[in-house]
């Protein structure tokens, strides 16, 4: 799976950002998709996760605390794609965003796309 994030750029504190990542291959359905990001000066964190379409939670989502109730993530499995809608967003959500491939939630991310930076000015 190669994966490419893209969306990213300047916004000012409360607006909002859809962040898209494309990926390519055939069973892209089956891999848990993830979007991470790294500040500058700190490591990279999980921001969010959903799950493969054939698991039995099919569809799950999961979230860090510091983005639930503001990111919503979704995947269009017929186009391949993964999306993080960043609504309410903060200048602490300021960060390399990278988007990333998994067999499962509890297996490590093979896969990642490039990173799209955003930045949120107060």
């Amino acid at each position: 799976v190669q994966l490419q994030a893209y969306g990213g750029g300047l916004v000012q504190a409360g607006g909002y950002l859809r962040l898209s990542c494309a990926a390519t291959g055939r069973t892209f359905s089956t891999y848990v998709m993830g979007w991470f990001r790294q500040a500058p000066g700190k490591e990279r964190e999980f921001v969010a996760a959903i799950n493969a379409a054939i698991a039995w939670s099919g569809g799950s989502k999961y979230y860090a605390d510091s983005v639930k109730g503001r990111f919503t993530i979704s995947r269009d499995n017929a186009k391949n794609m993964v999306y993080l809608q960043m609504d309410k967003l903060k200048p602490e959500d300021t960060a390399v965003y990278y988007c990333a491939a998994a067999k499962t939630r509890s297996a490590p991310y093979d896969f990642w796309g490039q990173g799209t930076l955003v930045t949120v000015s107060s």
